[in-house]
């Protein structure tokens, strides 16, 4: 993730409180809403997710920001004041996992996907008429 860099911003976001913020210096994935348990403990309900390469996220100073091991294939970082989450970064992997939620609108993203859906919670349908993926998809951090 850097530091500073000359390139235009594409989006920006942050935390409930505004401890943390980030800004995005690349494309973001459009987004998908991923209803694995871990999702579902950690965000309270399912999580609508994008993504982008991790040297395109700029996370602005802050003594907020915590990270968590939430499974052996992803760490969390969430503002340790509001609790918010925010990111989602799996071992090995180039791109990082931005709650869709913490970008400031006009996003400009578009929900495109379910995943993990024989994990969602049976409390709720899914009636949305978007594709919708049993099994863990190829790009989740959880």
């Amino acid at each position: 993730m850097k530091q500073s860099d000359d390139r235009a911003i594409r989006a920006s976001g942050g935390c409930l409180c505004g401890s943390i913020r980030y800004v995005v210096r690349g494309a973001l994935a459009d987004v998908k809403a991923c209803h694995c348990l871990i999702c579902r403990r950690l965000h309270g309900h399912c999580c609508a997710y994008t993504a982008c390469d991790a040297a395109d996220l700029e996370i602005l100073p802050s003594t907020r920001l915590r990270w968590h091991r939430a499974s052996p294939m992803a760490r969390r970082g969430f503002c340790s004041k509001c609790g918010a989450q925010l990111f989602s970064f799996g071992s090995g992997r180039s791109h990082v996992s931005i709650m869709a939620s913490s970008i400031d609108e006009p996003t400009r993203l578009r929900l495109v996907k379910h995943v993990c859906v024989n994990q969602k919670g049976d409390y709720y349908e899914l009636a949305d008429g978007l594709p919708q993926e049993g099994g863990r998809d190829p790009q989740s951090r959880c």
